[in-house]
C-alpha cells in the first residue's frame, strides 16, 4: 500500500539524486525522506488520517540540494528550505493543498503559520524524530567504537 502512494516520485530522477545528498550525520538525504515518508504513512494510518498525503509529502518534504552546514543560508535554511522543497515537488509531481502545507511548514513550530491539517503534525514530528534517531545512531556508534578503540589500547 505504501508503495504505492510513493512509487512514481521514488523512480523520478530528482528524488533519486537525494542519494548524493548527505543530510544526518552519515545518511544520505534519500535515505531520510524515505525514514519521513514511511513513519508518517504508518501513523496516518494507525489514526486514519490521509496516508497518501503523509506519505508523498514526507518524500518530498526535503527536495532541495544545497548542502545546509556550508550553505550562505546558514540560520535561515529552517526557513529556506521548505519553500524550496515545495518549489522543486512542484516541477514534477501535482501537488494537493495538503501535501503543499505539509512540505511547506513541516518544521513547524519555526514555521509563520500553524498547520490546517492533522497531516502536518504528523509529518513534522516524524521528521523530528527521524532527526533524532538518525543523529542518536551516529553517535551511539562512534561512541561503541571509541570505547572499543580504547579497551584494546588498555590490552596491549
Amino acid at each position: 500500500e505504501y508503495s504505492d502512494c510513493v512509487k512514481d516520485l521514488m523512480e523520478n530522477e530528482l528524488v533519486q539524486r537525494l542519494g548524493e545528498c548527505p543530510h544526518h550525520m552519515d545518511i544520505s538525504r534519500l535515505q531520510h525522506v524515505i525514514n519521513v515518508s514511511y513513519y508518517s504513512f504508518l501513523l496516518a494510518e494507525k489514526f486514519g488520517l490521509d496516508t497518501r498525503a503523509c506519505a508523498r509529502a514526507g518524500l518530498l518534504h526535503d527536495l532541495f540540494f544545497y548542502d545546509y552546514r556550508t550553505s550562505e543560508y546558514g540560520v535561515k535554511h529552517t526557513f529556506v528550505h521548505p519553500r524550496q522543497a515545495l518549489d522543486n515537488a512542484r516541477t514534477i509531481t501535482e501537488l494537493s493543498d495538503k501535501e503543499e502545507e505539509i512540505i511547506l511548514n513541516h518544521m513547524w513550530p519555526a514555521c509563520i503559520h500553524s498547520p490546517r491539517y492533522m497531516e502536518t503534525y504528523v509529518v513534522s514530528m516524524v521528521d523530528k524524530y527521524c532527526a533524532t534517531f538518525e543523529a542518536a545512531n551516529y553517535f551511539c556508534r562512534k561512541l561503541k567504537y571509541s570505547k572499543l578503540f580504547s579497551r584494546k589500547e588498555e590490552l596491549k
